[in-house]
């Protein structure tokens, strides 16, 4: 039963769930955005703050409870599907969607080549080596030997990595003055909203993660490809209108820095975070690398555009979309046994 018992087991039933609660997280998230951000000007955060902190985790949040909702009900890679299915949505989509937008080229500086992107490939790297390590030093009994279980100490690495991304960050601004007091914001009315977006989001991803596993169980679906397509394309809403509305602002910087900032907080801490609360959560090597490489595939792609010129034109746009499509198409075809690269 879906909703602690209130609608009944039926395919139709789990479809229109998914779909009410993608609204929510779109509009719940929205809230939890535009708080933040308000909250920020009113406290005087740096624009570093703000960026890879404050708006990272509100349009990230999906993602982070999906995670900790899945390492506590014991379906921990579905979790981490969704984490990595929504790091290659944003990598491909949303970039591509915002270029689209625009009617224009997105135009891109150095700073986002060369220390944001590079930086997330870091991130790709720390997490895989974490997979790594969970399989060397902590295999799970009775599994195979690409099984292993992520401990906390493990989730200590990427966590540790993130605190380096943040430190690196406030070096780069230095010493901060913020010129917007926030004297207009109404503080109490701000922090409610927060918490309402916090509370929506998570009552509607832990209905969003019942809906998938009872799909699952109709028509076998392993649990890390349903995590990978649709709880992540439902997650990943947040970022999608954030970077598309901030490219349609003429903000192309802030549309593609959020997009790296939040598949960093994704991968460095959304993921750990679960393995904190949940002690310990199992990984499959033969479902992680595949996906992992494919994601790095991804990232490489996305660079290698924006260093061309420094802009996304049209072409390169629908050149992503089409990477999207492709990669679609592979998951379906892992989840009918036509391929068999991703051993579950």
């Amino acid at each position: 039963m879906v909703l602690g018992g209130f609608l009944p087991d039926s395919t139709l039933v789990y479809v229109a769930v998914i779909a009410v609660t993608t609204g929510l997280i779109w509009f719940g998230s929205g809230w939890l955005e535009s708080s933040a951000e308000h909250l920020s000007a009113y406290y005087g955060l740096p624009a570093v703050v703000q960026g890879s902190v404050v708006v990272a985790v509100g349009s990230s949040f999906p993602e982070l409870a999906s995670v900790v909702i899945t390492a506590l009900g014991d379906s921990f890679g579905m979790g981490v599907g969704a984490v990595v299915g929504s790091a290659i949505f944003n990598i491909l989509v949303i970039p591509a969607l915002s270029g689209i937008a625009t009617h224009e080229p997105l135009d891109v500086n150095r700073t986002i080549v060369y220390k944001e992107a590079q930086f997330y490939m870091l991130a790709v790297s720390a997490l895989v080596i974490t997979f790594a390590f969970a399989i060397i030093y902590f295999p799970v009994d009775g599994g195979t030997a690409l099984d292993g279980n992520v401990t906390r100490p493990l989730a200590l690495i990427p966590l540790l990595l993130y605190g380096l991304y943040l430190f690196i960050q406030w070096q780069d601004v230095g010493d901060h003055e913020s010129d917007d007091a926030g004297g207009n914001v109404n503080v109490l009315r701000e922090w409610g909203r927060l918490a309402v977006g916090l509370l929506v989001i998570l009552v509607a991803v832990e209905s969003l993660v019942g809906a998938v596993e009872g799909l699952n169980t109709t028509f076998g679906i392993p649990e890390f490809l349903a995590g990978v397509t649709i709880i992540a394309a439902a997650t990943s809403l947040p970022d999608a209108l954030v970077s598309v509305r901030a490219a349609r602002g003429g903000k192309s910087i802030t549309s593609l820095g959020n997009v790296l900032g939040s598949n960093t907080f994704d991968l460095l801490v959304a993921i750990p975070v679960g393995v904190l609360i949940a002690g310990s959560a199992p990984v499959s090597f033969t479902v992680a690398a595949p996906m992992m490489g494919v994601l790095t595939v991804a990232t490489i792609l996305l660079f290698t555009m924006l260093r061309t010129d420094l802009t996304l034109t049209d072409v390169e746009s629908y050149s992503l979309l089409v990477a999207y499509l492709i990669f679609v198409g592979w998951v379906v075809g892992e989840t009918i046994g036509m391929f068999g690269l991703i051993r579950v």
